[in-house]
This record gives structure tokens, C-alpha cells and sequence, in this order.
């Protein structure tokens, strides 16, 4: 009892680690194994079952990269074993712990029936009866981060090469001795408390002392038949209780799995399926169990893949141990994905929950994506949400987060209850230093006093433990510990709410100090998002105009489809382009194809209504009336004037004033009435002058659209972060290798500049059209740089302390000075369509169709005049985890809109993104557009039919200046009756929408307030 305390430490860590830990198997015998190497990709279990099987031994290697090798045991259970705990035990040479980056296997019976998963930190089956006979689906998969950020080739299959990653460690029947195991679950918890207790703390010598009297009682020679004394023990110091004022652990079971990222989206549909098993074993085994699951993807896949396992997990869902949450398809990224895009991650996803289980999801559920728009807390409550969670703001570089459980308020004005687990992660154990970490940093105290931890091992799944459920068990009340009481998300949130109604306001956007570069990583698989995503809005838009007006049969089920697909890849590790390269390699191929097929579907509806001929169709899918220069059919340039959400047969064009373009070597000078931009030798922009305005935009002595590159090394985290010493050093591309004139009038002027780089290649198009406020940079990139970005540079000649970013279904403002920490910290922004920067009176605006990434800075002349410069981040080269990111062909466009208002903004973005569509068709007359608004604040956002196939017109709409908006929606249809709806299309309480005579509806909006509105014919 006077041994000094360390070393009665490192005697029970001994203890623990070399005596009780080898002692909870302590009786084995061996496996029958036999092996069948899958030749290519994965097999269903049917042609497994069928296979040729050759002899395996433990210690062989197995499993080239992404491979899969199916193992076959068998063998007798030993008679003596009759009423023991037999189980069958498997290393699949397991390297480290981290369950979801390595070699996995789903375990069947030898009627192809899915038992659970095996990871390293889940390695039994039970095994009941006289014999076993299991069938191990084992995953080779490469751990692609073992070396750090190092650039490797694992992360395709195509480069991944055939030798061998792993050897086959351990395979054998074993008795778990369960006295044992639950003496080293009972030491486990009192040490890792003690370690969490101050050194003065009685509490903290009384744990010590019993676990050294355990100690005592242990017998090193005999561990299993002396387990129980050793046990007795600790008895008297885990069963007191804890304080009255401890804090309390709303603990839920979870199981983050990534639906990409270190491994193709094959895997991931594998993945679910291991770990889902082994949540419904457990929970068959622990009826206190709450399992959490979000992504109703994921539920998907594993439907179709493993039924018996969906059934399973109805049947948890049923009996209240499982609860579907987050009510999105998948776990999106917080910033990148469009406005209907997120709101349609919703309704997916909770219309799959509600279809299959009944259950309506009443919180968003994102702990991992990098950062959160503005946007959220409309949306969610559009949707039905009353809570929302995550915990990756934690991650901050520079900023602590000031709050836990807090109101989080949209640029709307509306608010979501929200909570940050305090313990800083989604994969929680239970282990002593977590939860203490929980309460040290729980942000409320004094006011609130409790927080949840999902637990569970994630990133790749695996999910909660026994051993995880065992250590609840014994926290649950137990004094110099925090509470721990496993219940559903739903009623920790009620209980946090009802003990903090008058929580803090944190207004706006929830930005992460980090990641910042997944605005710009992959720049394909943004621009492709960013396409898709506009083809939708066309494809929704043209088919119910058919649908209406021609009696074409909308594509549902089509829709459906190609919905949920462009959402999968939003998920926070593919559109953010921090995934492997077979990830972003395949989101290609799959945004190929979903373009043809939405193509088809706009083709097939615009015909319904145009009719065949070869009269010239100009369709516009924007929000606004369109007055531009298009190409027909035969190739010529010509002025089209297009009202909004509609379509107009071009019989007689009008002509605007022309546009004029002189050159010499000195540069070239584009005007077209309304602008007059001047190109240098160097092929940038000398001048950009606003004539209406009298006015200037490039800032004196500097140079537009200046291309810069920049040394790109972050600290760590490549494809997901660029730190601020990037800024430090650049280099100008003002060297040109040509400059050539490719368009002179009359409604187009257009200038082509070539520059070569490095490895690299860039043309760039700056192109002026008839009647256009625009100067518009088509930008083609063949791109071979390493650990680089490329910005282009707009030196604006304003004094603007803040900018405007678009966000979903509005705009957020961020300050271009550097007067807090929180400023500096937004080095790295993001916007969708347009940024907007001015000073009263005047603006300009940035347009985009692919980019996100940008940066904003102010500085003063020496005239004394300011300088704000915008720079656009057009794309990266980091080499982690895809050494190859970006490498080869880009295509973007950008443009620049001079004396612009936001409003002037926002036409300008959805006309870049939504290019006037020019067809051939008959002689039919063009219907009204489908619906109108009046004014210009409130903007269309999307038009289709109702998903129930009523035939009902849904009509989303937002105000998107952020101010008050009275107007009228008009529709060329007979409407018996309209009703405001939430995301999923039914009724929301209140007064009804009145249809005038003459079929006007009339609306008033709030502050970017989003209104769904269901038309009936």
C-alpha cells in the first residue's frame, strides 16, 4: 500500500496488457481454411458459395490492392467446450487499429446467410452448435494514408499493382473466457478514470488502491481462476455513484461511414453492409442499444445488395434500437452543392426513411462536412427539421468556436436548435480521457448540462462494440465520471432544449478554419456538379411546360434516378475533391453520362412543344428575360430576346448596337456601346470602362484578369487545405505566346490569348457580344503543374469593405479587412454563381459557371485611393490522396459585369450558368412561360411536377436581394387552387394563397425567404 503510485500504475498497465488481455481467449483450436482469389471486381455470395476453393494456412499473404479473396472455415467445436462462449477469431493481418482504411470481411454462413462484419477491432463470430462452417468476404483495401500525405499510387485500381498487402495473422475457434473479459473491461474503465483525476483527488487514491488490491488477488500463473476475486475487488469502486451535478453523456451509437474517400463507392456499398450487420447483432445482444444512422444511400444499397440485412434492420427500427436520422440521401458537403440541390438532399432522403420505416427525421445529422452555409436553417426547417448537428467546427485553426448548444440563424431570420458534441468527435468510446475532455470543454456549463457522443468506430464504419456497450454500462452512473445514458438523438435534443430555451445566437454561415481548398480540389468533378445540377433545373422546367402544354408524359422515374445520383456524388468527400482517384475518375464517367441523358430529356420535352422544322427555337431556362447573342443551328450570330422560363421562335431578330474591335500591337479595344475594354500586348486587360457610368473599374496602373501562380504546399490534409503562407509567393503569367483576333462583329468581339507555363498550357477567350453588360473570359487549362494554384486577378477600383457571396437561395456578406481573427481567418471563400464588391453607388460583379474558391483583399494606394482585388481560385494540383488531382484538360468561363447591383449579380450568374438553349423546330406558336414572377427580387428556382404524379405544378421561388418582395406569380394555366408547401410538397399550416381572377397569385416574401408553392390544374 506504500508502493509509489506510478509504479502501482505501470503495474496494473503491465498487468493489463501482457497477463489479463492474452487470458480472454485462453483456449483455441484450429481452422480447416481453404481460399478462392475473386479474379476482378466483387461477387454476389451466390457465385462465392460456387467457387473452387484451393487450401489456406494461416501466415500466407493474400489480397492485392482492392481485391477480394473469399476464405472458407470449418471446423469441430471440441467436445469439452459443450456450454462455453465459443467464438470464431480472425486477423486478417490487421496493420494498426483504424478500422475503416485496411482489409475488412463480411462473414457469411455456409448457406450464403450475412452473419457480421470482422475489423481489427471486431474480430469474432459466435459460433453455436458442434461445428462452424463461416465463408469470410475479405476486402484487400490499401491504406492509402500509412505513409502520411505521400503521394501513392493505391488509390486506383488501375495503378495500384498485384503484390500482396496483407497475411493472413490468426483464424481459430476460441472460448471467451467472460470473466476475464469483463475483468479487463472493469480495469480499463477505473484506470482511464484515474487518469482523469486530479492527482489530489481522494477519489483518484480509492481507485488506485483497488485496482492494486486487484492486483494483488490476481493470480499471473492462473488469470482465469482468479479473475473473479481480482474482480471482487473493484466492485465496491465502480458501483458509487455519481455526483448529483455531474455533467450528463447522451451517448447514441454510430457508425460515420464516408460514402467515398480512401476507397471507391463499390466499397462503400460494402462497407455498409458489414457494419450495419454488426449493429443489428449487437443489438440483439444489448437491448439498452440506440444505433443513429444517417444517409439514406447507404440503406439503400444495402436494400438492394443484402436484403436479409435490410430486413434486420427493419426489425431493429421497429423495435426502437435503430434510428434513421439526418433525413438527407447522403452526408453532402455544407457549402458546395446549389440551393435545390440541398433542398432536395432532404427530400430524398426523408421521403426514403418515411417510405420504408415510417419514421420522419427531425434533425440534420452532418458531423464531417467542412463547413456550413447560411443557407441551413431554412432549409431544414423547410423540410421538418428541429435540430441540427454536427462537430467539425472544432477543427478550427485559429478560432474556438465560442458554443455547444446554441441557435443557429439563416440569412433569413430562422433559427435551428444546434448542438457540437464537446467531446470533438463522432466516434466516440467511451474511453475515460473523451469524456472528460466532454465536460472540460463543454461551452455552457453553468447553464446546461449535457452534450451527446455518437459512438462507434467511422470514417470507414465498423461501428459500436460490445466492449463499447460494456463500458457504458459501468459509466453509467459512477461517480468522478460524467453520466452516461444511451437514448435516441431526438430526446437528448428535447432535453437540451427544454434546459437552454433562451440559448445563444451565432447568425450566418458556420465557416471551418480549415479545409479550405476543397472549393477548388477536382476542379472536373465541380464543374460537373455544377452542370448537372443546371440540366436538372432545365430538364424539370421544359418537361412540365410539356407536360402542361403538350401532353408530354413527365420523366419521374428518369429524374428520380438522375437526382439521386448527382446527389450521391455531392457527398462531403467527392464534390469537396478530397477523395482517391478512382473516386473522382468514376465521377467523371457518371456526370458523362447523366448529361446525356438529361440532354435527351430537355430534347425529347422542347420538341414536344416546338414541333419539327427548321425554324430557329431560343429556349431560357433563368429566372430573368434574356437579351443576348446565340448561335443557331447553322452557325450564325444572332440577337435573341427570350423571356424568363420560357421560349420564342426567332423570326425576325432585332439588332442592338454593334460591336466594333480594332487592334494593332500596341493591344486590342472591344466595344460594344455599353463597355469598352482594352486588351494589352500582353494579352490582359489594361482597361474595363463602364461608359454609362463614366467610370473605371481597374484600379490604376494594374492589369485584369492577371493569371497567378502560387507554390501550393499545405501543412498536411493536400487535396483539403491551403494555409496562408501559399500567399507569400507568386508568380505573374504575363507572358503571352499569341493574340489573335477570333471574332470582329457586328455582335461579337472576341480576342484569343495563348500562354504556356511550365508543363502547362492556357487560352483564354475574352469575348464582348452585342447588348451585354459582360466581359466575358472563356478559360481553357491543359494542366500539368505539381503543388500549385492558379488564380486569376481582378484589381477593382473600390472601396469596398465587404463582399457579397452567393450562397443557396441567397447571399452571405464577408468583410475584406482584417480586423479580428475571425476575419483573417477567411483567407479562402467560397461563392457560388457571382461575387459582388462595391461601395455605395457602385459595383461590379465576378460571374462564374465552374469555380468556387476565391479571395478578396484591400489596400491603399499611394493616391490614397483603394484597391480591392478579387481573385477567382481556377484550380489546383495537390498530390494527396490522388497524386494526379486535376492533371490534364479544364474548361471555365468567368465573367465580369461592370456597374452592377446585386440583382444585376444574380441575372448575370444564372445567365452564365444556364446558356440560352438554341434548337430548330415548327411553325408553332410558343406558349407563355410556364410561370412568372413579377419585379425582380424574387427569382424562380425550380418548376416541376408534383412527385406524388398528381399532375399538380410545384413552383419554388426566393426573394434574393435581401430585402421585403411583394409580387405576383402568373401561370399560363388554369389554377383551381395554390398552397404554400414545405421541401416535400404538403400543406403548411396557415392562411391560404388566394388565385385572383385573372390568375395571379399574389406573394410576399421576407429577406431571402424560400416558398414552395403546389398549383393545382
Amino acid at each position: 500500500m506504500h508502493d509509489d503510485r506510478k509504479l502501482v500504475e505501470n503495474r496494473i498497465d503491465r498487468v493489463l496488457r501482457e497477463r489479463i488481455t492474452p487470458a480472454v481467449y485462453a483456449e483455441t483450436a484450429p481452422l480447416e481454411l481453404a481460399a478462392w482469389h475473386v479474379p476482378d471486381e466483387p461477387v454476389p455470395v451466390a457465385e462465392a458459395l460456387a467457387a473452387r476453393y484451393e487450401p489456406f494456412e494461416v501466415g500466407t499473404r493474400w489480397g492485392r490492392p482492392w481485391s477480394t479473396t473469399w476464405l472458407r472455415a470449418t471446423g469441430a467445436v471440441p467436445a469439452w467446450w459443450a456450454g462455453r462462449h465459443v467464438e470464431a477469431v480472425f486477423d486478417l493481418g490487421f496493420v494498426g487499429d483504424w478500422p475503416g482504411n485496411q482489409a475488412e470481411a463480411l462473414v457469411y454462413d455456409l448457406e450464403g446467410r450475412p452473419i457480421k462484419g470482422i475489423e481489427p477491432r471486431n474480430q469474432y463470430v459466435p459460433v453455436t452448435g458442434e461445428r462452424a462452417g463461416l465463408l469470410l468476404e475479405m476486402a484487400a483495401n490499401p491504406d492509402i494514408l500509412a505513409n502520411g500525405f505521400l503521394p501513392t499510387s493505391l488509390g486506383d485500381k488501375a495503378t495500384a499493382g498485384d503484390e500482396p498487402l496483407y497475411r493472413l495473422a490468426r483464424a481459430e475457434l476460441a472460448v471467451l473466457d467472460k470473466e476475464v473479459w469483463h475483468l479487463k473491461l472493469d480495469v480499463e474503465v477505473l484506470r482511464e478514470l484515474m487518469a482523469e483525476l486530479a492527482t489530489g483527488d481522494p477519489r483518484r487514491h480509492e481507485i488506485l488502491r483497488a485496482l492494486e488490491r486487484s492486483m494483488d488477488a490476481l493470480d499471473l500463473q492462473d488469470v482465469a481462476g482468479t479473475a473473479q476475486a481480482a474482480r471482487a475487488c473493484l466492485a465496491a469502486a465502480l458501483s458509487r455513484p455519481a455526483h448529483a451535478s455531474a455533467h450528463t453523456i447522451s451517448a447514441v451509437g454510430h457508425a460515420h461511414i464516408d460514402s467515398a474517400w480512401l476507397w471507391p463507392i463499390r466499397e462503400t456499398k460494402r462497407k455498409t453492409s458489414r457494419t450495419f450487420a454488426n449493429v443489428t447483432a449487437l443489438a440483439k445482444d444489448y437491448p439498452e442499444f440506440v444505433f443513429a444512422g444517417p444517409q439514406a444511400q447507404q440503406y439503400a444499397w444495402v436494400k438492394e445488395h443484402h436484403p436479409a440485412i435490410f430486413e434486420r434492420m427493419r426489425e431493429t427500427i421497429k423495435a426502437g434500437q435503430w434510428v434513421p436520422i439526418g433525413g438527407m440521401w447522403v452526408e453532402a458537403d455544407g457549402n458546395l452543392p446549389g440551393g435545390e440541390a440541398l433542398a432536395r438532399q432532404l427530400v430524398h432522403g426523408k421521403r426514403f426513411f418515411m417510405d420504408e420505416f415510417g419514421v420522419e427525421c427531425r434533425g440534420v445529422w452532418l458531423p464531417d462536412s467542412f463547413g456550413y452555409t447560411a443557407a441551413y436553417p431554412q432549409l431544414a426547417r423547410l423540410a421538418g427539421m428541429e435540430w441540427f448537428l454536427t462537430q467539425k467546427i472544432s477543427w478550427n485553426q485559429t478560432n474556438k468556436f465560442p458554443h455547444h448548444t446554441f441557435w443557429w440563424e439563416g440569412i433569413d431570420g430562422t433559427r435551428i436548435f444546434t448542438h457540437f458534441p464537446p467531446a470533438d468527435t463522432y466516434n466516440g468510446t467511451f474511453e475515460g480521457a473523451e469524456l472528460a475532455h466532454a465536460v472540460r470543454n463543454y461551452a455552457e456549463k453553468g447553464a446546461g448540462t449535457r452534450s451527446l457522443l455518437p459512438f462507434g468506430h467511422g470514417d470507414g464504419g465498423g461501428g459500436p462494440t460490445r466492449e463499447m456497450l460494456e463500458k457504458a454500462r459501468r459509466l453509467r452512473d459512477l461517480e468522478g465520471s460524467p453520466r452516461v445514458e444511451i437514448e435516441p438523438p431526438d430526446e437528448f435534443f428535447a432535453a437540451a432544449r427544454a434546459e437552454l430555451p433562451d440559448a445563444a445566437v451565432w447568425s450566418g454561415e458556420l465557416y471551418l478554419e480549415l479545409h479550405r481548398a476543397t472549393y477548388t480540389s477536382q476542379a472536373r468533378t465541380k464543374a460537373g456538379n455544377r452542370r448537372i445540377e443546371h440540366l436538372l433545373r432545365e430538364a424539370e422546367l421544359w418537361s412540365a411546360t410539356a407536360a402542361v402544354h403538350a401532353d408530354f408524359v413527365y420523366p419521374h422515374a428518369e429524374l428520380d434516378r438522375l437526382w439521386k445520383t448527382v446527389l450521391l456524388h455531392q457527398f462531403h468527400d467527392i464534390l469537396p475533391g478530397s477523395s482517391i482517384a478512382w473516386v473522382h475518375r468514376e465521377a467523371e464517367l457518371t456526370y458523362a453520362r447523366v448529361r446525356a441523358e438529361l440532354e435527351e430529356i430537355i430534347t425529347a420535352a422542347v420538341s414536344a412543344v416546338t414541333g419539327d422544322g427548321q425554324a430557329t427555337w431560343v429556349c431560357n431556362a433563368a429566372p430573368r428575360p434574356r437579351a443576348e447573342v446565340v448561335t443557331t443551328p447553322g452557325g450564325s450570330a444572332v440577337f435573341a430576346e427570350v423571356p424568363a422560363s420560357g421560349m420564342v421562335r426567332l423570326d425576325a431578330p432585332s439588332s442592338p448596337s454593334p460591336v466594333t474591335t480594332t487592334g494593332d500591337e500596341t493591344g486590342t479595344v472591344l466595344y460594344n456601346g455599353l463597355i469598352r475594354v482594352e486588351v494589352d500586348a500582353a494579352g490582359l486587360l489594361s482597361s474595363v470602362l463602364d461608359v454609362a457610368n463614366h467610370r473605371e473599374l481597374l484600379a490604376p496602373g494594374s492589369r485584369g484578369n492577371l493569371l497567378q501562380l502560387h507554390t501550393d504546399l499545405p501543412n498536411e490534409w493536400d487535396a483539403w487545405d491551403i494555409d496562408a503562407h501559399y500567399r507569400r509567393r507568386h508568380t505573374d503569367l504575363d507572358e503571352v505566346e499569341a493574340i489573335t483576333i477570333v471574332d470582329s462583329g457586328p455582335l461579337v468581339g472576341a480576342v484569343r490569348v495563348e500562354r504556356r507555363f511550365g508543363a502547362s498550357r492556357i487560352v483564354q477567350t475574352i469575348r464582348l457580344t452585342a447588348g451585354s453588360p459582360r466581359v466575358e473570359i472563356e478559360t481553357e487549362i491543359d494542366w500539368h503543374e505539381r503543388e500549385k494554384i492558379l488564380k486569376a486577378a481582378f484589381p477593382i477600383d473600390v472601396h469596398a469593405d465587404r463582399t457579397a457571396a452567393e450562397i443557396q437561395f441567397g447571399h452571405v456578406f464577408r468583410a475584406t479587412h482584417t480586423n479580428t481573427s475571425w476575419d483573417m481567418a477567411r483567407f479562402e471563400i467560397s461563392c457560388h454563381r457571382w461575387i459582388h464588391l462595391g461601395e455605395p453607388g457602385y459595383g461590379i460583379a465576378l460571374a462564374n459557371d465552374a469555380t468556387y474558391g476565391h479571395d478578396v483583399t484591400r489596400t491603399t494606394r499611394a493616391d490614397g485611393g483603394t484597391t480591392t482585388t478579387v481573385r477567382l481560385s481556377l484550380v489546383r494540383a495537390p498530390r494527396c490522396p490522388d497524386p494526379d488531382a486535376d492533371q490534364g484538360r479544364h474548361r471555365m468561363t468567368y465573367a465580369l459585369v461592370p456597374g452592377a447591383a446585386i440583382g444585376d449579380a444574380v441575372a448575370a450568374g444564372y445567365a452564365l450558368n444556364l446558356p440560352l438553349r438554341v434548337t430548330s423546330g415548327g411553325a408553332a406558336t410558343p406558349p407563355s412561360p410556364l410561370v412568372t414572377l413579377d419585379g425582380t427580387a424574387a427569382c424562380v428556382e425550380a418548376v416541376k411536377l408534383a412527385d406524388d404524379r398528381s399532375g399538380d405544378v410545384i413552383v419554388r421561388v426566393y426573394e434574393s436581394l435581401g430585402g421585403r418582395a411583394t409580387t405576383r406569380l402568373r401561370a399560363s394555366f388554369p389554377v383551381s387552387s395554390a398552397t404554400i408547401t414545405d421541401l416535400l410538397e404538403r400543406p403548411l399550416p396557415g392562411n391560404p394563397v388566394a388565385v385572383e381572377a385573372d390568375g395571379g397569385i399574389p406573394i410576399s416574401l421576407r429577406p431571402f425567404q424560400v416558398l414552395t408553392l403546389r398549383l393545382s390544374r
